[in-house]
Formats: C-alpha cells, sequence, structure tokens
C-alpha cells in the first residue's frame, strides 16, 4: 500500500520571460532563455530587493508589500533580458547602468500607476454610474469587486490571444509544471514534468485574485461619503491589500487543508487561462533555470528520503503512453488547440500509488523494478540501465 505524497514546500519560484523562464531561490535567481539559434543560454544573479537587511522586511502583512515591488523590478529586469535576445536593433546599442536602473524604475512606477487605474479606479467610476438605480451602498461595493474581477479576467484573456503572449502563458505552465514535480517527489526530467499540474497555488495569478477579494472585503467595511476620499482610501489601501494578499498566498504554498483548497480554487481556475501546456522544449528551458539555483536531487533526498539513481534519468525522452499522464490536481486536462494531447484523469492516490509501483516513492521499489524489468538476459554479465 503506498502512501499518499502531498507537496512539500520547496521554497522556490519564479516566473516566465520571452521565450523563457525565470527561476528563484532566495537571493539567487537564474533567467533560461531559448534562443533564435535553438540554444538555451542561463544567466545567474543574485538579487537582495530592495533595502536589503532591512528587519521590517520579515514582519508579517509588512513583508508582501516588499515583495510585491520586488517581485516587479526583478520581473521587469528579468524580461528585459529575455527580450534583448530577439531585439534586432540591440546590436551596438550599451545603456549605462545608472540610465538602466533609471528605466527599469519608471516602468516598475508605470506599471503600478496603470495597474492601480485600470482595476481598481476604473470599476469604481464604473459601478458609481449604477448610483441612481442601486440605493444599498453594500450591493454597489459588490458590483464594483464583480466589475474588477470581470475586467481582470477580459484582460487575460484578450492579451492570450496574441501569439507572443501565448508562448509566454506556455512557459509559465513550464514553470509551475517544474516546480509541482519537484514538490511531488518526481525526479525532474521532461516526462515527469510533462505528467505534473500546471497550475499551482503560490502563483501570481492567484495573487492578483487575491488582491481583487481582499480589496472587496476591506472596502466594504472602510466607507466615506465624498467621492474624492473614496478614489483616496482606495489607492492609499492598496499596500495593506498587497500584504493581507501576500500572507493569504503564502499560507496556500504551505498548507494543503480544505479551507485552503476553497480559497486556493478561483484563483487556480483563472491560470486555466494564464498557462498553457508547454512543449518539450519549453520543458527543457524551465528545467534548465531550475537546475541552475536549485538541487533537486538534494531535495528529493532531504525531504522524500531516497536518492535518484542516474539510470532512471537515462531514456528520459521517451513519449508518455495515455495511460502514463497524470495530473496533479483535481482536474481533467483537455486538448488545447492542438498544443497537448488530450489528459487522462487519475486520482491523485491512485496516481502516487503507480509512481510508488515504478519506484519514485521508494528506492527499494526502485531497485526491485530495475530487476523485473531488465531489458537484457540473465546471461549478460551487465545489466543495461532503464529508463526514468
Amino acid at each position: 500500500m503506498s502512501k499518499k505524497v502531498s507537496h512539500q514546500y520547496s521554497g522556490i519560484g519564479g516566473q516566465a520571460v520571452l521565450e523563457g523562464v525565470m527561476m528563484k531561490n532566495k537571493e539567487r535567481y537564474a533567467v533560461a532563455v531559448r534562443k533564435p539559434n535553438g540554444e538555451i543560454e542561463v544567466d545567474i544573479q543574485n538579487y537582495e530587493g530592495i533595502c536589503p537587511g532591512l528587519k521590517i522586511k520579515n514582519v508579517p502583512f509588512i513583508r508582501g508589500v516588499f515583495n510585491f515591488i520586488d517581485s516587479l523590478i526583478l520581473g521587469n529586469k528579468t524580461l528585459t533580458y529575455s527580450a534583448s535576445f530577439y531585439d534586432e536593433e540591440e546590436e551596438g546599442k550599451k545603456t549605462s547602468k545608472a540610465m538602466e536602473s533609471f528605466l527599469s524604475g519608471l516602468v516598475v512606477f508605470v506599471s503600478i500607476a496603470l495597474a492601480i487605474g485600470i482595476f481598481i479606479l476604473l470599476p469604481y467610476f464604473i459601478s458609481s454610474y449604477f448610483d441612481n438605480y442601486i440605493q444599498n451602498r453594500s450591493l454597489l461595493l459588490i458590483l464594483e469587486g464583480v466589475i474588477r474581477i470581470f475586467i481582470f479576467l477580459l484582460y487575460v484573456s484578450g492579451i492570450g490571444l496574441m501569439k507572443d503572449i501565448r508562448r509566454v502563458y506556455q512557459y509559465h505552465g513550464a514553470e509551475h509544471k517544474c516546480i509541482n514535480c519537484i514538490e511531488k517527489g518526481r525526479p525532474l526530467t521532461v516526462s515527469d514534468v510533462k505528467r505534473s499540474s500546471r497550475l499551482h497555488k503560490r502563483c501570481g495569478t492567484s495573487f492578483i485574485f487575491f488582491v481583487m477579494f481582499v480589496s472587496i472585503i476591506l472596502f466594504f467595511f472602510i466607507r466615506v461619503d465624498h467621492i474624492m476620499m473614496r478614489v483616496g482610501l482606495r489607492i492609499l489601501l492598496m499596500p495593506v491589500v498587497a500584504g493581507i494578499s501576500y500572507e493569504i498566498i503564502r499560507l496556500a504554498g504551505r498548507t494543503d487543508n480544505i479551507f485552503v483548497k476553497i480559497l486556493s480554487a478561483p484563483g487556480m481556475l483563472i491560470q486555466r487561462i494564464t498557462t498553457k501546456e508547454p512543449d518539450e522544449d519549453m520543458i527543457q528551458v524551465a528545467i534548465a533555470s531550475v537546475e541552475a539555483i536549485f538541487d533537486w536531487k538534494q531535495y528529493l533526498f532531504d525531504t522524500f528520503g531516497y536518492e535518484i539513481d542516474d539510470s532512471w534519468l537515462a531514456e528520459e525522452g521517451q513519449e508518455l503512453s495515455d495511460e502514463d499522464y497524470v495530473e496533479d490536481e483535481e482536474y481533467v486536462e483537455y486538448a488545447e488547440d492542438g498544443n497537448s494531447e488530450e489528459g487522462y484523469y487519475y486520482d491523485e492516490e491512485e496516481a502516487e500509488a503507480e509512481y510508488a509501483e515504478q519506484g519514485y516513492a521508494e528506492q527499494e521499489y526502485a531497485e526491485q523494478e530495475y530487476a523485473e524489468q531488465a531489458y537484457v538476459d540473465n546471461a549478460q554479465a551487465d545489466k543495461e540501465e532503464i529508463p526514468g
């Protein structure tokens, strides 16, 4: 009888960039990009964030504000780096460090301003047109929240129609699949990543949903009559909203109880828009990014108690059969615009039992399978390595 293996927090996170993936582990991050010539370029850097060493950055609810700003700065930096491989006019042009920092800060400022304008202020002004029809202030606040969520869904769906953004969504899926793969105790190979879920509870998409959800509740209890005060409060309270939302998603990434699953469900559904099934080339890029800053073999040994035998990785590139395709989450994957095969749903316990039988849960199982499924005759002196 196999034991059900739940997600174990790994501490790594990341984001999709143009034709690549950025992965971050503590202060180290790596950006892996598939260059136009097909090669994978990996850049490893350190990023300590704004105000490094400041103790207040570790205080609950306050740390979320710093993390949000850091993610915007690092996200813009890594996006710029990945885009440099596809900028035909980049050659021969150099930008000073000071100018680069200034432009990066400017982009972050404009991004925050646009986000507040589109997702905070615009829903308020649209809902205010219903003042003459809806006298109940509570209903107007709920309507404002619904409009905010609708605008966000329209935005992520609309930009997803663009070819380049759709590929970014695929790399986003590859990033999630890699993290899910190792957090479920599976070797980080293309075949194992492919069978992992593209949805993850710590995703930035879920964070944005929590921001919208928390803002509805917060604005529901903090009310003023003057229109300028309402607008001002919505802007001034955004750091508070971000801080609360960060704590929720931080809890979701470390807890697996029924309450957290219910709370995370809407964000996971929205991720079906912002992530798409990646191809093998994209998965290889994501794996390269992970391996540059994270020792996943040591993590599997420390967390799940078994070592990775290189023989498991010998032929990891083989195609999966229909019966092998398993989703981690309790969802059924369907074919999406020809980018993925139709998924086959398994109960999670059944999926983990399959892994245990194949030797991924315990080293003893691996050795037993190796003996039973050897590809050479007993007369051969050397046993051939089996695929992972």
